[in-house]
């Protein structure tokens, strides 16, 4: 299997694990894409009824709408009983970097709503210790980009670059900005996490830490389940 086919088959695999009557949290980004896509097709055939979407983004709203799947919000259903989403990376205590697509601060909401987080990767998005070899997103308020990123600059992140998209800055659905953060190998992410939680200007950071309970690892011989 190439790469697409590997996330296609992690991402379906992970949709046979949804069951009439859940509350679906629909991560975003490619693999998450073919869940929502699996998703969509089991409740076209009938195998499914009653099934809830949270969507994380715009991107994934739009995609289930496609799909098929009826959607809700987390203020009206506040208990989510299965997430699927993606990775950038993953440590082997399955703690996570996210954020490369930009809907970190609502993923991170569904997850923590979640009574079972699935995180579907390829087998290159596992590491032995988060950061190194991909930045880290930190979404902040426009407001506040210059202290924090000087904050973030202090604490290690090199030069926090802000995202650009389409020629002009990235702004998140929620109308911040993303400063990606070229932090070197972290030894301690509850610590870092705890820092950046700390201020006001910093609206969410791509660390998701204790909240994967399952992982999809797809590769070339196929799909690994991992508790």
């Amino acid at each position: 299997m190439n790469q697409d086919e590997q996330k296609q088959a992690a991402g379906e695999l992970a949709a046979s694990w949804v069951e009439s009557g859940m509350v679906v949290g629909l991560g975003t980004g490619s693999t998450a894409v073919y869940a929502i896509r699996a998703i969509g097709a089991r409740i076209a055939d009938g195998q499914l009824q009653d099934v809830l979407g949270i969507p994380t983004s715009k991107a994934s709203e739009t995609e289930a709408t496609a799909a098929g799947v009826p959607l809700t919000a987390l203020a009206e259903n506040p208990v989510v009983d299965l997430t699927i989403d993606g990775a950038d990376e993953v440590d082997p205590a399955f703690n996570l970097i996210k954020g490369a697509g930009g809907a970190l601060w609502r993923e991170k909401m569904v997850a923590q709503a979640s009574q079972r987080m699935v995180v579907v990767v390829d087998e290159t998005k596992l590491t032995e210790q988060l950061g190194g070899r991909i930045a880290l997103p930190v979404e902040v308020a426009i407001f506040g980009c210059r202290p924090e990123s000087e904050y973030l600059d202090d604490l290690g992140a090199g030069v926090a670059v802000r995202r650009a998209g389409g020629g002009a800055e990235y702004v998140t659905d929620e109308g911040n900005w993303i400063l990606d953060c070229a932090f070197p190998p972290i030894a301690d992410p509850a610590r870092l996490a705890d820092r950046l939680s700390r201020r006001a200007g910093i609206v969410e950071h791509g660390l998701f830490l204790g909240l994967a309970t399952d992982l999809l690892v797809a590769s070339a011989s196929g799909v690994e389940h991992r508790t």
